[in-house]
């Protein structure tokens, strides 16, 4: 049983963490590990088009990230606030969870300006409770339309980079911390395994004849959050809202139903359809939220091939990752991956496991 923590622990060299995407989307590497024989390959992510034919179907997650880090100051003292939006509470409530740095400075009753570069003040917002040491409810004091909220929104917010990558936002950040397919406004993260499919590379696929599979989850904090139990069983995800519709369904189950091969683009994705299964083992409709946190050993009922990065030790999706290729193989592949140099986290490169 992989139940513990601590067995999920690498060596993982600081300068192995990216700091940048690769030049072009699908011209990262790509680790094939093949589950039957043990078998690893060092590829291009574009070499992916060699291991899927008509009628396969990849399921990829829709959500597209907002600008959701905001720099703001607090009234009177003028003191320097960060504020990472988190979700809104209810629609058009401008009722907001955010997290706040540095929290001491922040009580309920304060107000927190945030102006553009020309001192212009855009948005004002108050803090109205209390939720976690650095979590507070806001609520943003803004009479106009959801549109100009939203634009307003997306003038002063900054691309939510994680903390791994050790550098201020640049430019490129805006187009490469997203998909080519992102549509869903709604996660603080992005689903980094999408990252690499490029607009070539999906049309590619489509006249090779695989199905596209869109859900949605919308991808928060509490996915990277460190997991601080040693007994795996103990450690409670945050929820995130997700949604699979009718085609999507119907494109998984024919693949399924032909023994085809189903390919989970990412963990997010993975979490979705697990989070979605029929009596029947087969992928049904639904909206809701999910805190489903997979580890070994687990069945998975949907998918058969998976796309996702080389991520962090001891993380919750490292963790998933283990489950989908097993523990031993992947570890090995992890140790692999350090020795060849692969490039880790959010712009690293990925693995492909069949």
């Amino acid at each position: 049983m992989r139940t513990k923590l601590s067995q999920f622990n690498f060596d993982l060299p600081e300068k192995l963490v990216a700091q940048y995407p690769t030049k072009e989307r699908d011209q990262s590497r790509l680790m094939v590990v093949h589950k039957d024989t043990g078998k690893i390959e060092h590829r291009i992510f574009k070499d992916i088009l060699e291991y899927f034919d008509e009628d396969d179907a990849m399921i990829f997650n829709n959500t597209k990230v907002f600008p959701a880090r905001l720099y703001g100051c607090k009234e009177k003292t003028g003191a320097k606030i960060e504020v990472f939006l988190l979700r809104e509470l209810n629609a058009h409530s401008r009722l907001w969870d955010v997290l706040v740095d540095p929290a001491r400075k922040i009580r309920v009753g304060n107000k927190l300006y945030f102006n553009d570069e020309h001192d212009n003040e855009l948005l004002v917002a108050e803090v109205v409770d209390n939720t976690t040491s650095r979590g507070r409810t806001i609520r943003f004091l803004f009479e106009g339309t959801d549109e100009e909220f939203q634009t307003n929104l997306y003038k002063l917010g900054n691309t939510p980079l994680p903390k791994y990558i050790d550098r201020p936002v640049e430019d490129l950040d805006r187009e490469r911390y997203q998909t080519v397919y992102a549509k869903e406004i709604g996660a603080v993260a992005a689903p980094t395994a999408g990252l690499h499919f490029s607009h070539e590379l999906l049309k590619r696929l489509e006249l090779k004849g695989v199905g596209f599979a869109e859900v949605t989850l919308h991808v928060g904090l509490g996915t990277f959050r460190s997991i601080d139990v040693e007994d795996l069983s103990k450690h409670k995800m945050d929820a995130e809202y997700f949604r699979i519709d009718q085609p999507a369904v119907d494109i998984v189950n024919k693949a399924k139903a032909a023994n085809k091969r189903v390919c989970g683009v990412g963990t997010t994705a993975m979490r979705s359809i697990e989070s979605a299964v029929s009596s029947e083992v087969n992928l049904k409709t639904v909206e809701g939220w999910t805190n489903k946190f997979i580890f070994p050993p687990y069945d998975f009922s949907i998918a058969n091939a998976m796309v996702t990065n080389f991520h962090i030790p001891k993380s919750s999706v490292m963790i998933m990752v283990c489950a989908f290729g097993g523990y031993d193989l992947i570890m090995d592949a992890y140790k692999q991956a350090v020795k060849e140099k692969y490039r880790f986290y959010t712009y690293g490169d990925a693995m492909l496991i069949i």
